[in-house]
């Protein structure tokens, strides 16, 4: 303590200064979304910015407007035809090519296999989580399998059940089966061990715990296994498709790229692949995103 101050106390004839009062004021609350940010009107580029399709739709406008660009510079229609010539070529096989029938061929086949793959991969994964001879059984089988490609077993295939759907339906088992199962088998690895005694607790054993507890902990993983696995047999089909098509001379989309690519329809060609990829994204974008949005997401389990 300074001079001065011992001083001031001691004179009690000295005012003390008093600091100045402050006047009170309330602030409100502002408003806040639903992670704490702070509510704005959004304009209206923004409020489109926030819609998914809106923005995918751009982004395959931007795509189209690249490829139609490109194949204008290249003015080669024979070997890359353009966007609207792909455009009038995909409307003129679905109306006399009958392009929707083949394509129904296509994905006919590809549930029934797919369907067989699921049942097989959860088999196979609610063994291996109840039995060590079960996990074993399944490492061994994924790490020969998984690395095979699919579209090399077609020749066994054809030589075992013939040509037709039943060969087919083999390769595309193959194709899920493995991917889905190591997804799985991830997943249900990754669930804590807390949700595991707490199913335990209640008395769930073997197929009731894998289902009760399990799956739906590990669905994120399973999901991704699903995706994962419907990319693998949806490009297998078509592949194995081309072969069938040379041999018997049947098939779906792919017996309709490859015949009109023998007879150098280019721009049906190019519409055929457009059909894959169109499908392509309607499963994804529909089906799967339906699926996550009544499941993951509707549980919190993702944002």
């Amino acid at each position: 303590m300074t001079d001065l101050s011992i001083a001031r106390d001691s004179r009690p004839d000295v005012p003390r200064p008093t600091p100045p009062i402050r006047p009170e004021y309330e602030r409100g609350v502002a408003a806040t979304g639903a992670i704490g940010d702070v509510a704005r009107p959004l304009s209206p580029w923004e409020k489109l910015a926030n819609v998914t399709a809106l923005r995918r739709a751009l982004l395959l406008a931007v795509v189209a407007a690249v490829w139609q660009a490109a194949a204008l510079w290249q003015d080669n229609p024979l070997m890359f035809p353009t966007v609207s010539a792909t455009a009038a070529a995909l409307w003129d096989a679905v109306l006399r090519d009958n392009l929707l029938s083949m394509a129904w061929v296509s994905l006919s086949i590809l549930l029934k296999g797919y369907a067989i793959a699921v049942v097989l991969a959860i088999g196979l994964t609610t063994l291996a989580v109840s039995t060590r001879i079960g996990d074993d059984l399944l490492s061994t089988l994924t790490s020969m399998f998984n690395p095979l490609p699919a579209i090399a077993l077609l020749p066994l295939a054809m030589l075992w059940f013939g040509l037709g759907a039943v060969s087919l339906t083999f390769v595309l088992v193959h194709a899920v089966l493995w991917p889905l199962a190591l997804n799985t088998h991830a997943g249900f690895t990754a669930v804590s061990e807390t949700l595991r005694m707490a199913g335990r607790n209640y008395g769930l054993r073997g197929p009731r715990y894998v289902l009760a507890v399990l799956i739906p902990a590990a669905f994120p993983a399973i999901l991704t296994g699903l995706k994962v696995g419907w990319a693998f047999a949806w490009r297998t089909l078509i592949a194995a498709e081309l072969v069938f098509g040379v041999s018997s001379g049947k098939g779906g989309l792919g017996w309709f790229i490859f015949q009109n690519r023998n007879e150098l329809y280019t721009d049906k060609v190019f519409a055929g692949l457009a059909s894959v990829i169109l499908i392509g994204l309607l499963v994804e974008n529909v089906v799967f995103r339906w699926i996550e949005a009544h499941t993951v997401r509707a549980w919190g389990m993702v944002r």
